[in-house]
């Protein structure tokens, strides 16, 4: 982990100053109407702090989704109008109360605050374009990075523009930052990391780092078909991500790298009810199994009784934890004293398959130790079963880069952040 001494803002830093911000507002949208604004929340505490100290102009931008990229802006524009960042003013205007213009280029007026349309409309943003970058930091005097979740992303507006302008961290950059190395310096003990989702490439450095630093890690989900494979157990027609191509060349297998942690994790270490000695990694012992992701019905599959697939048949899909290991889980994570939960633990939209994810959020819900939260579709569990956010010490909006940061990487749009 890099020297983590961010250059904070102060008053005389943005006073009468033109400030450029990259903010997150990566928000779901449907049909028109922004589904869940947190990621609009989280901006608030420096725009407002920039409003306080009296910046001459506050100038933001963000991506939003995917946008299909045409020949020219103005298509890619025409082409892709339901990613519009325009759709974020009203909730924005509202919570500052004061007008946001809008701007599709960079030839902007004077107004106090603005906002710039979706960056991946734009020739460049991903290709981290010099060009572009040069486009942006004309704008502005300052530079502040106030989207953590898009700073492992080598971007346009998140790392070569850092280059161009003094930089600093946001407030909500610097509070995820904290919040994280938690996890990493000196966690309260036991330290218990949750593992789940169906993806197990883009966990696979965070898992490996924080496994030498957790008392306990339970992994259920998709990933956890990695573990029971490497174990010998028949999984039948179970989700197993395949090795993308850049980790075959690598020669890294998903199932070898769970057998390898498994191996140099044997030693039973972990007490539950202080006497009985649990494994460091535990994978489920028990599994809902279905014929399909919307199969009504499902069985339940105690994997200790039937290795051999007696009880299921190799047209089965394993789609949730049984209520064995949601009862053992659920134990482990009573007594923790720090929680790190990325990944829910089945096939949580489907009712029949959603019983482990809900009864692992309500047992993190009630542990009195630290949780943090992360993973997109963590929060969409989280949200869908009805939990507060103030159930949990802190929910991560950031996906890939909070797993990137946990892996000990260095990540671009936080190099120029840091105090030299």
């Amino acid at each position: 982990m890099f020297n983590m001494n961010l250059k904070a803002l102060k008053p005389q830093d943005v006073k009468n100053k033109k400030i450029i911000v990259r903010v997150d507002y990566n928000v779901p949208v449907k049909d028109g109407v922004i589904q869940d604004t947190r990621r609009i929340d989280i901006s608030l505490e420096t725009i407002n702090f920039l409003l306080k100290h009296e910046s001459k102009q506050i100038i933001l931008m963000s991506h939003l989704g995917r946008p299909k990229t045409a020949d020219k802006y103005e298509d890619t524009i025409k082409q892709n109008k339901e990613l519009s960042l325009k759709v974020v003013i009203p909730v924005l205007e509202k919570e500052i109360k004061q007008t946001v213009e809008f701007y599709q280029s960079t030839e902007i007026g004077e107004e106090k605050i603005i906002l710039l349309e979706n960056l991946r409309f734009w020739e460049g943003e991903k290709k981290d374009d010099k060009h572009l970058a040069k486009n942006l930091a004309k704008l502005a005097d300052i530079y502040i990075n106030d989207a953590f979740s898009t700073s492992h992303r080598a971007h346009a507006s998140v790392s070569a523009i850092s280059h161009l302008l003094p930089a600093y961290a946001g407030f909500s950059l610097r509070h995820e930052i904290e919040m994280l190395s938690k996890l990493t310096k000196d966690p309260q003990k036991p330290f218990v990391m949750i593992i789940g989702g169906a993806k197990i490439s883009d966990k696979v450095s965070a898992i490996e780092n924080l496994a030498k630093i957790a008392d306990t890690v339970l992994v259920g989900g998709g990933v956890a078909n990695n573990f029971l494979k490497a174990e010998g157990f028949n999984i039948a027609k179970s989700y197993l991500q395949d090795v993308p191509a850049d980790m075959k060349k690598q020669g890294q297998n998903f199932v070898e790298f769970a057998n390898k942690l498994l191996d140099e994790n044997q030693q039973e270490h972990t007490l539950l009810d202080n006497f009985i000695p649990l494994p460091k990694i535990i994978y489920p012992i028990d599994v809902i199994a279905g014929n399909s992701m919307d199969d009504e019905k499902g069985k339940e599959v105690n994997l200790l009784d039937c290795i051999e697939g007696s009880c299921y048949t190799n047209d089965d899909m394993f789609l949730d934890i049984g209520p064995r290991t949601i009862k053992l889980f659920s134990k482990v994570i009573e007594n923790a004293k720090t929680i790190f939960w990325n990944g829910p633990m089945g096939v949580f939209e489907t009712k029949t398959f959603s019983r482990g994810t809900k009864k692992i959020a309500h047992a993190v819900a009630l542990s009195s130790g630290e949780s943090i939260l992360g993973g997109g579709d963590t929060i969409s569990a989280i949200k869908k079963f009805k939990f507060d956010n103030e159930d949990f010490t802190y929910i991560s909006t950031s996906g890939g880069a909070s797993l990137e940061f946990l892996s000990g990487k260095e990540l671009p749009g936080l190099t120029n952040l840091v105090e030299k």
